[in-house]
C-alpha cells in the first residue's frame, strides 16, 4: 500500500507557525528553500506534515546604526543582502548555496558557512537572538530582547546545525558588517600540500586574507582573497602576490565561481541544476593542519578545501561514503553527507559524537515525543 504524501503547512507567521505545531497531531518536517533536502539524515517515512517556512519571509526590523537586522527565519539571505547593500552593509556570510536561494533559517539550522568564515566565522557567530516554537507551542526567544529562555540553554546556539530537531525557527536577530570598499582574489597552480605549505606562511603574515580555499584539478589551485580600501587593496595584492611565489597572479571571478561551483556540489539528489552524478557530497571538518594530508588520503572526484578554517567539501564514490567517515574521525574530525542519489544507502554521518547522550537527553527535554525532524540524525537519534 503506498502511503499517501504528507500535508504541507506554510505558515505566514509566527503565530501560525505555533498554531501549526500546536494543531497537527504526529511528526513534523520541517523546510524552508529545499536547498539541503539532501543533506544528513533522510526524513522518517511517518510524516504527518511538513511545515514549509518559505512564506515567513522578509526583514522585521533593521537598525542600520546598531548594524543588527531581525529577519523572518524564511528569508532568503540573496534578498537580505540586497537590502542590506542599500545602506552599505552586509551579512559577512557566503556560503555557496545562498545564490539558489537558501534562507537564514535554513543555513543556521545545517551550520553551513563559506570560505569567509575564516575571518567572520559562521552564522553562529553573527547570529545574536533566535524566536522558535517548542513541540509544547512555547515561543521561546533567546539572545537579543531575552524574554524567555529554556532552562538555561542558549537556543542561538543550540539551533546551529539542530537541522530542525529542536523546533523550528521563526526569527533571527543577525550582526551586520559594512560592505568592502574593494575585492581581490590571487591564484596560484600547485597540489595541496604545496598549497598548504603557503597557507602556513600566509597565515604568519600580516595580509589578513578574507577567504583561503584551494580546489582540485590538475594540479589544483589555491585562490586568497583579500578585502580592503579601493587605494590601499592593490598594494596588499601585490605582497600576496609576491609571498605565494612567481607564479601568483590575480584571477578574476569566474574562477572564484568555478570554486563556489564545487563547494555547491552537483545537486546529485536533482534538486539543482546541475546534472546529477554517480556519487556523494560529504563535508568534513578537522584541524587545518590535518586538512591536507587527509584530503590527498580520500578517493575524492571533486574538492574544495578551506586550508586555512580545516573545512571541506568533497565529493566521492558512492560506496565510498563510510570509509570518508572514518578516515575523518580518525583524524579527531567531522562529517556529514551533503548529497547522494535517491537510491544511494549510504551513512549520513561518523562515529557517534562522545556528547551523544547530552543530545538526546536535550531532545527528550525539548521534544519528548520526538516530533521534529524525525530521521535528519539517524541512526545518533
Amino acid at each position: 500500500m503506498t502511503r499517501a504524501a504528507p500535508t504541507t503547512l506554510r505558515p505566514t507567521s509566527a503565530k501560525e507557525v505555533r498554531d501549526a505545531v500546536l494543531d497537527t497531531p504526529g511528526r513534523l518536517a520541517i523546510t524552508g528553500a529545499g536547498t539541503a533536502t539532501g543533506w544528513a539524515g533522510r526524513a522518517a517515512d511517518d510524516v504527518a506534515a511538513t511545515l514549509d517556512l518559505s512564506a515567513l519571509s522578509g526583514v522585521i526590523h533593521h537598525n542600520p546604526g546598531d548594524m543588527t537586522v531581525s529577519v523572518h527565519a524564511g528569508t532568503p539571505v540573496r534578498a537580505l543582502q540586497e537590502q542590506l547593500a542599500e545602506h552599505g552593509q552586509r551579512l559577512a556570510f557566503d556560503a555557496a548555496r545562498v545564490a539558489r536561494g537558501a534562507t537564514v533559517g535554513g543555513l543556521l539550522a545545517t551550520a553551513d558557512a563559506g570560505p569567509s568564515a575564516l575571518v567572520w566565522g559562521g552564522l553562529r557567530d553573527l547570529v545574536i537572538g533566535t524566536t522558535s516554537v517548542l513541540a509544547d507551542g512555547t515561543m521561546v526567544r533567546s539572545g537579543g530582547h531575552v524574554i524567555k529562555n529554556v532552562a538555561g540553554y542558549d537556543m542561538a546556539k543550540l539551533m546551529h546545525g539542530s537541522y530542525g530537531t529542536f523546533g523550528p525557527l521563526v526569527e533571527v536577530v543577525l550582526r551586520l558588517h559594512p560592505v568592502p570598499k574593494a575585492v581581490a582574489c590571487v591564484g596560484v597552480d600547485g597540489p595541496v600540500a604545496e598549497a598548504a605549505s603557503r597557507v602556513l606562511e600566509l597565515m604568519a603574515s600580516p595580509l589578513e586574507p578574507i577567504a583561503v580555499e584551494w580546489v582540485s584539478g590538475d594540479p589544483g589551485r589555491l585562490l586568497v582573497r583579500l578585502e580592503g580600501g579601493a587605494r590601499t587593496l592593490p598594494a596588499r595584492v601585490e605582497r600576496l602576490r609576491e609571498l605565494l611565489g612567481a607564479d601568483a597572479r590575480e584571477v578574476g571571478a569566474d574562477a572564484w565561481d568555478a570554486h563556489t561551483s564545487l563547494t555547491d556540489g552537483p545537486h546529485l539528489g536533482g534538486d539543482g541544476d546541475g546534472p546529477a552524478l554517480d556519487g556523494a557530497v560529504v563535508r568534513i571538518g578537522c584541524a587545518p593542519t590535518r586538512l591536507a594530508p587527509l584530503v590527498e588520503q580520500l578517493p575524492a572526484t571533486a574538492v574544495t578545501a578551506g586550508l586555512a578554517t580545516g573545512v571541506a567539501t568533497v565529493t566521492v564514490p558512492g560506496a565510498a561514503v563510510a570509509e570518508v567517515h572514518d578516515a575523518v574521525a580518525a583524524v579527531g574530525g567531522t562529517s556529514v553527507l551533503r548529497d547522494r542519489p535517491e537510491a544511494l544507502d549510504a551513512p549520513a554521518w561518523g562515529p557517534a559524537p562522545s556528547a551523544l547522550a547530552l543530545l538526546r537527553a536535550v531532545k527528550t527535554q525539548l521534544d519528548p515525543e520526538a516530533r521534529f525532524a524525525a530521521g535528519r540524525f539517524a541512526p545518533w537519534m
